[in-house]
């Protein structure tokens, strides 16, 4: 499936960002023009189920399909986050990209025992649900978390749920990686991190930041890119 796309800046070299679970292009709407500015063009998909791209069928091959069907060659920077970083690891090989940054990954689904149900009911969340659970967003994120939720479809949830909620751990960087972690993180444990710095990952944490350290804590995120963006 070719994914819908949004773009900002012209520059000679590309960065594509993949968002998690639940969101659309529109969660990076400070990074996209953070990297813009840094002299990239810089390409944002909307993951198949979320915002503006078809639905079908979902799984996390096809997410990773998806992304191999609708992103340019010559990547010079590819980061996902999340669900996001999932389908990108599952990409990486046939997208080539020069670097990638895994924010935060969503590896270890079979050692976290993903609700998916939890997750379905949260598209009924309100804006005072949304800003309580993440106190350090600001104003806009709340917004467009609402409004990133109306066009998800919660079949992405459950797919990823039950016999399908395995871990998908790579077994080695394929190209020169950043892992990008919370503090703490749900999805990566200290277990994992060690296992992931002796397969040829660098692992940076974000001190303080939740889950969607871009949002967070965009200042971190961006300071913990140093020397990878």
């Amino acid at each position: 499936m070719r994914l819908h796309t949004y773009e900002w800046g012209t520059g000679d070299r590309t960065a594509v960002l993949v968002h998690g679970i639940m969101s659309d292009h529109r969660t990076w709407r400070r990074v996209g023009p953070a990297l813009a500015a840094r002299g990239y063009r810089v390409i944002g998909v909307d993951l198949r189920g979320h915002g503006r791209s078809g639905r079908d069928e979902y799984g996390a091959h096809l997410f990773a399909d998806d992304l191999v069907e609708t992103l340019p060659p010559g990547i010079e920077l590819a980061l996902g986050h999340s669900l996001g970083a999932l389908a990108l690891s599952l990409a990486v090989e046939r997208l080539a990209p020069a670097r990638v940054v895994y924010s935060d990954p969503a590896w270890a689904l079979g050692d976290i025992e993903l609700d998916a149900a939890l997750l379905v009911a949260f598209r009924s969340a309100s804006r005072a649900d949304i800003a309580s659970l993440n106190p350090r967003w600001e104003a806009e994120d709340v917004d467009l978390e609402l409004a990133t939720l109306n066009l998800w479809d919660p079949g992405t949830a459950l797919s990823l749920s039950g016999a399908e909620a395995v871990n998908r751990i790579p077994e080695r960087a394929v190209v020169p990686s950043l892992v990008q972690i919370a503090d703490p993180s749900d999805f990566v444990s200290e277990p994992l991190r060690q296992k992931l710095e002796g397969s040829g990952f660098e692992v940076r944490t974000v001190a303080g930041a939740g889950h969607s350290i871009h949002r967070d804590d965009f200042d971190g995120f961006m300071k913990s890119l140093e020397g990878w963006s």
